[in-house]
């Protein structure tokens, strides 16, 4: 072959290559670039059935890079609105469902009012203040005196699990008095809550296992391992002569 005309080829390879920083921007990447290339391809079409043709081809190749969804009608409505998208809204064929439209796309949610709560006392949490408001709605009686202990256990529950020392009922029942803006009084009362020792208890799993009667028990020697019972003699239980 001739060296001039190799040199030529290889000088127009050159001169048509294509860089990213030179290339149209990617609406959706996932897709790559080829596929990018067939639909700008499909929307420069004139004859409208042949685009309605080519729209049908390209929803197929997009729909074989998730096979498992291909079929499912929620899966093909989100192909379609994606060509529509990919297309910058150029491409003029027959969808079975909705186009969309560019104002829809770029329109945005309504913000969430999240709860800007800062209690004094963090370590309750948000829901021990909850809580102590539904309680002083409540009519007194046995009730609402069952519910106030059962936050002020709550209450000596989360103090301990952020300061791991003791903490005195009276503290916690200062702390009740304040966050209930004084509805809630158990400084003068008698009342206990649990231990800590009750509140930080783990419970340790037993083992349901019932060793058969007659079976000896297998014993842990010093270094820790298990060490199985030494069978019988065969002379042990021989009678003496």
């Amino acid at each position: 072959m001739n060296t001039k005309y190799i040199k030529e080829v290889a000088n127009d390879v050159v001169f048509n290559l294509e860089y990213n920083a030179e290339r149209v921007h990617l609406i959706i990447p996932e897709y790559g670039r080829h596929l990018q290339k067939l639909i700008d391809q499909a929307t420069a079409i004139e004859d409208r059935e042949e685009r309605n043709k080519i729209a049908k081809y390209i929803i197929q190749v997009m729909g074989s890079l998730n096979p498992h969804l291909r079929d499912v009608p929620d899966f093909q409505h989100k192909l379609w609105d994606q060509i529509f998208i990919m297309s910058d809204f150029k491409l003029d064929v027959e969808s079975p469902y909705p186009v969309p439209t560019r104002e829809v796309l770029q329109l945005k949610p309504d913000v969430l009012n999240y709860p800007q709560n800062y209690p004094k006392y963090r370590y309750y949490g948000n829901n021990i203040k909850y809580m102590i408001d539904v309680a002083n709605k409540w009519e007194d009686g046995e009730m609402k005196n069952a519910l106030v202990k059962v936050i002020a256990n709550h209450m000596k529950k989360s103090y301990l699990s952020w300061n791991k020392d003791t903490v005195k009922d009276d503290v916690i029942f200062e702390h009740l008095y304040e966050l209930s803006d004084g509805k809630l009084n158990l400084i003068q009362s008698t009342e206990e809550l649990l231990t800590t020792n009750d509140l930080l208890r783990t419970n340790k799993r037993v083992s349901n296992k019932i060793t058969p009667v007659g079976q000896p028990k297998i014993q842990n020697n010093k270094n820790g391992k298990l060490s199985k019972p030494n069978p019988l003699h065969k002379n042990q239980n021989r009678k003496p002569l």
